[in-house]
């Protein structure tokens, strides 16, 4: 008896260390699509948007603001006009929200082009669970070139 709830444990245990959590799986979900691009891959980045999925980003000077929008599509074939390795978005994962099948993220980043910084800012994330899948529903972010975050909590 003693031999089987030993064995119990000790599969229950290994199961739950092996077990990613939901922020896990949101955390994966942001980060494939960063392996894409570093990778130049447009169909992987593709795949990791939800049907109908918007980008958005907030450019230009205070008082002279503008928002710009690209489709999901739009920015596949962006990435693959890129060299492989050429962009490095090195993020921070600073929160993380989720409620049932919608997940948020708040990620300052640094980004790399050719092994130099470009510019920096906040990437927020709208991700949908869809079919037990996490995918990116709206992204929405800041460009600028001071103020960054420290290179150290960029990962």
């Amino acid at each position: 008896m003693q031999r089987l709830l030993f064995f119990t444990i000790l599969i229950f245990t290994a199961f739950r260390a092996g077990a990613q959590t939901t922020e896990d799986s949101v955390k994966t979900a942001v980060s494939n699509l960063f392996n894409a691009m570093r990778q130049a891959d447009s169909a992987a980045a593709a795949a990791c948007f939800a049907p109908g999925a918007m980008l958005q980003s907030i450019s230009g000077r205070p008082g002279n603001d503008a928002v710009h929008n690209t489709t999901a599509a739009e920015f596949a074939n962006i990435v693959a006009r890129f060299p492989s390795q050429a962009v490095d978005e090195r993020i921070a994962f600073a929160h993380i929200v989720v409620d049932d099948r919608l997940a948020s993220v708040w990620a300052p980043y640094r980004l790399y082009f050719k092994g130099t910084f470009s510019h920096c800012g906040v990437d927020a994330f709208q991700l949908v669970r869809i079919e037990g899948v996490w995918k990116i529903q709206y992204i929405i972010d800041t460009r600028r070139k001071d103020n960054c975050v420290e290179e150290a909590a960029v990962k």
